[in-house]
Order: structure tokens, then C-alpha cells, then sequence
């Protein structure tokens, strides 16, 4: 009886602990406009607070919270890549450490098309544009998708990397992110972490509410590439760099390495075709894609050429001509 009771009382106890955990996911959040989108990702476990049950909503987000959070919410992953050893946060980034608790996020993010710089170091807080740059990669990386030919006008374009306006016009168009009252998108502006959870909350919805379109009519026969190509470059004694090139009709093309396989001492690598964005104008202009990876050193890179269209994201295509840059240009 007193077991029965017992079970009883940690029962509810449990119950309530649930309950809360549900309604109050974060105690300083209730008043955030992203609150129950930043409720929701803890729910799936993306993310996490500061402790304390807080989770800080206007504090900025570094490089390591941002790629790591991207890689995460996204699910983006590796598996489709055989290593013969290990790689290694430092193969790619020379300023980030081995083992440290991002690391395995910075080597998803790099061979999944993040583009992410180089030189990059792990507390260095990530702007505005540079989250909505490689969450827009992320993106596009799951598929592609139809975007309304539209242009948003923003009134601190000046201030933006040329690099990131096609990525900040995508989360405008779509309405992951606004302009403010004065159309201004403050792009140099550290991202808030509720911004950033609000941002990938409304990417991760887009996903599953938008059917993948992997077909390019334009090109039936599914191989717009031409001239494939393959370099090999020695990163140090034991890695190196291999660069994919090929030759696309107009910019909106890209191009990814699929997989990596391995057979005797050869590293057989194949290359998926990145589509174009469908409704998009392009100039028809032929075009040099390329896509890295890293090999061991011990193993001869050979390329397979029997690739296929893909609706991720490798090479990232060149920015579209809006119809008004068209119709100037006739």
C-alpha cells in the first residue's frame, strides 16, 4: 500500500515536471515574439538554454552555436562519405580545435556546401548576413525550391556582402525574415539567438510544407554538365584537396560531390548536378562549377562520371538577373 502511494506521488510529481516543462520551456522567453518556435526546437532537441531553465533570447550567437545549430536543425550529415581516416576540424579550419564539442559540426557544415570561411574562429560572434548565408546553403542543400520572382527592397543593401544578398533575399521573399518599419535588414548586426531559432524554426516548416522539385525542364535529359574535370592538390603529407570542375549552360547550375568510395587505392568520387532555382532568370552564359573534398593522400582520386541531377547544393550557383536587370540588358 505505502509502495502503491509512493508511486502514486512520484507519478504526479512527474506529471507536473512535464507539464511545466511543456507550458514554460524557458522562463524568459514567454514575451519573445519567436517564443513558441524557440519552445518548439527545445521540445525536438535543437536546442538548448543557458541553464536555469533560461535561455536567453537577445544574447548573440558565435560561429561555433551557429554552424552547430544550423547542422543540427537541418539534420544535415555525412553518411554518404566513406573516410579511410577520420577527418579532422584542423584538415578544413586552421584556427578551430580537434575534439572540441563543434568540431564534428564544422566538418557536416564543410561537406555539406556551408561555404564557411576558412579562417574562421569559434567565438567570433556570426552576423545577420552570415547566418542567413549559411542557413539559406543548408537550405538549398535539402532541395530545391520554387521561389515567387520577386526582389524585396532593402534600404541598407549598401552595408551587405555582396556574397550574401541572394541568401538574405531568399529568407525575405519566403518571409523567414523582415525588414523593419525603415526596410532596413542590419545586416553587420550580431544575430540574436531568438532570431536565429526563428529563422530555422520557418526553414525547417518550409521544408516540409514544400515539395522538393528536382526536375529541370529545360534539360530532359538530366546531364547539363560538360568537361568534368579533376585536380588534386597536396594539402600537407597526408591529405589532399580535390577540386571537381565542370562546365554549366548559365550560372544557375552548381555541382556537389555525392560520395566518396573506396576501392584498392582509389578514391572513386561522384559528382551530382546542382539544379537551378525553377522560375529563376539566368544569364545564358557557360559557366565554371566546382566542388572540394579531401582525400588521404595514400588513395589516387579517380572521378565516376555517371552522375545525375540533384536538388541539393554543392558549387552555389551564381546570383539570378531579376526581370527588370533582363529587360535593361535587351
Amino acid at each position: 500500500m505505502k509502495l502503491r502511494r509512493l508511486f502514486s506521488v512520484v507519478l504526479i510529481g512527474l506529471m507536473l515536471t512535464m507539464v511545466g516543462q511543456t507550458v514554460f520551456a524557458f522562463s524568459d522567453t514567454s514575451a519573445d515574439p519567436n517564443d513558441s518556435k524557440i519552445s518548439a526546437l527545445e521540445k525536438q532537441g535543437i536546442i538548448s538554454g543557458t541553464g536555469d531553465g533560461l535561455f536567453n533570447p537577445q544574447g548573440t550567437l558565435d560561429y561555433a552555436s551557429g554552424i552547430s545549430l544550423i547542422v543540427k536543425g537541418l539534420d544535415l550529415n555525412i553518411d554518404n562519405i566513406r573516410f579511410i581516416r577520420e577527418p579532422q576540424v584542423t584538415d578544413y579550419f586552421a584556427n578551430l580545435k580537434d575534439g572540441a564539442w563543434y568540431a564534428d559540426a564544422f566538418i557536416v557544415g564543410q561537406l555539406n556546401g556551408l561555404d564557411i570561411p576558412k579562417d574562421v574562429k569559434a567565438e567570433t560572434p556570426m552576423t545577420k548576413e552570415q547566418f542567413a548565408y549559411h542557413l539559406v546553403q543548408g537550405l538549398l542543400h535539402k532541395g530545391t525550391f520554387p521561389l515567387i520572382d520577386l526582389y524585396r527592397i532593402v534600404a541598407d543593401e549598401a552595408d551587405i556582402n555582396p556574397a550574401y544578398s541572394s541568401s538574405i533575399q531568399v529568407l525575405l521573399i519566403t518571409n523567414i525574415a523582415q525588414t523593419d518599419s525603415a526596410n532596413k535588414f542590419y545586416p553587420k548586426n550580431p544575430i540574436t539567438r531568438s532570431e536565429a531559432a526563428g529563422w530555422l524554426y520557418d526553414v525547417n516548416e518550409k521544408i516540409k510544407l514544400t515539395p522538393i522539385d528536382g526536375n529541370d525542364p529545360g534539360n530532359p535529359a538530366g546531364k547539363p554538365l560538360t568537361d568534368l574535370s579533376l585536380q588534386v592538390d597536396a594539402v600537407n603529407e597526408q591529405v589532399n584537396k580535390v577540386t571537381v570542375s565542370a562546365q554549366a549552360p548559365h550560372p544557375g547550375y552548381g555541382l556537389r560531390i555525392s560520395s566518396i568510395a573506396f576501392e584498392g587505392d582509389l578514391a572513386l568520387i561522384t559528382v551530382e548536378t546542382v539544379l537551378p532555382q525553377p522560375g529563376v532568370m539566368y544569364p545564358q552564359v557557360v559557366t565554371t562549377v566546382k566542388a572540394e573534398t579531401y582525400v588521404d593522400a595514400k588513395f589516387k582520386p579517380v572521378l565516376k562520371t555517371d552522375s545525375a541531377p540533384s536538388a541539393g547544393s554543392g558549387s552555389q550557383p551564381s546570383e539570378p538577373v531579376s526581370s527588370s536587370d533582363q529587360a535593361a540588358a535587351q
